[in-house]
């Protein structure tokens, strides 16, 4: 399964051709239009929202800070993406940042900027900069577009061709629940694990950049995995049976990169 699965990939990628990541520097299959990617984003964004509790700033401390925080982060982003010159990378996105009321421990960004962070990921978090560690990874995912390479690659898998268009009309369900997952509204233990888990560990890496040029202390991140290691009691699934990371993997990655992180790093006044 996994050899056809990888042939399959090559072969998508030989004739739509793969594109390197003008950040990171790796090869990707991105078979989809951005454009298209957040034309769809708008629409699964307000219909999650239409069905699920979200918590007005005007009401809520907690929903004010992830604005604030949401705001910070991005325009850490757009700066950075300004000094290498390749602003046009972010046409199109819109950001939005909301708070969900669910006992759910997770967070997401889909393309175009599209946020949402669950309550019942703020007793982890703690803190702003913690917060903002979280929400730079999920950032990451979308700016780098990991979302559209897992599309790609489980769209290819599954036989749906490279269209979105003529995938949403032919098989509506199985394209929309593949955009879910890919954005991390859902979950998937098949072929894109390995995939999934470079992209983890990509995300963590410049998500504290950009909670550094946020004004942040990204080292928060380190204490926010370890917090995270101890709510899971034991209790979270061996890490090759996992889409993230095992929370020490992590946190040894973390370490690896936070000299660099740290040369960003200006605290908010």
């Amino acid at each position: 399964m996994t050899r056809i699965f990888l042939a399959l990939t090559a072969v998508a990628c030989l004739s739509a051709g793969c594109s390197n990541n003008s950040v990171t520097g790796r090869s990707q299959l991105t078979l989809l239009p951005e454009s298209e990617l957040q034309s769809m984003a708008v629409s699964e964004y307000q219909t999650f929202l239409s069905s699920n509790k979200v918590i007005s700033p005007s009401t809520s401390k907690d929903a004010e800070m992830v604005t604030r925080v949401g705001q910070r982060i991005t325009a850490a982003v757009q700066q950075y993406y300004a000094q290498k010159g390749i602003s046009s990378q972010l046409d199109g996105y819109k950001w939005e940042y909301k708070l969900v009321d669910s006992k759910e421990v997770n967070a997401w960004c889909m393309p175009g900027g599209k946020i949402v962070v669950y309550t019942g990921l703020l007793p982890i978090t703690q803190n702003e900069a913690a917060l903002a560690a979280v929400m730079g990874h999920e950032v990451s995912h979308a700016i780098f577009q990991h979302g559209n390479e897992r599309m790609s690659q489980g769209m290819v898998q599954q036989g749906l061709g490279s269209a979105l268009s003529v995938a949403l009309s032919s098989k509506p369900a199985a394209t929309q629940n593949l955009f879910m997952t890919a954005y991390g509204v859902g979950s998937n233990v098949l072929g894109t694990l390995p995939f999934s888990r470079k992209h983890e560990l990509e995300a963590d890496r410049y998500g504290l950049i950009w909670t550094a040029m946020a004004g942040y202390n990204p080292q928060e991140a380190i204490n926010l995995w370890k917090r995270m290691e101890t709510a899971s009691n034991g209790q979270k699934p061996p890490e090759f049976l996992s889409t993230h990371p095992s929370e020490g993997r992590r946190i040894t990655e973390l370490e690896k990169h936070m000299q660099e992180a740290l040369t960003y790093y200006k605290p908010v006044k």
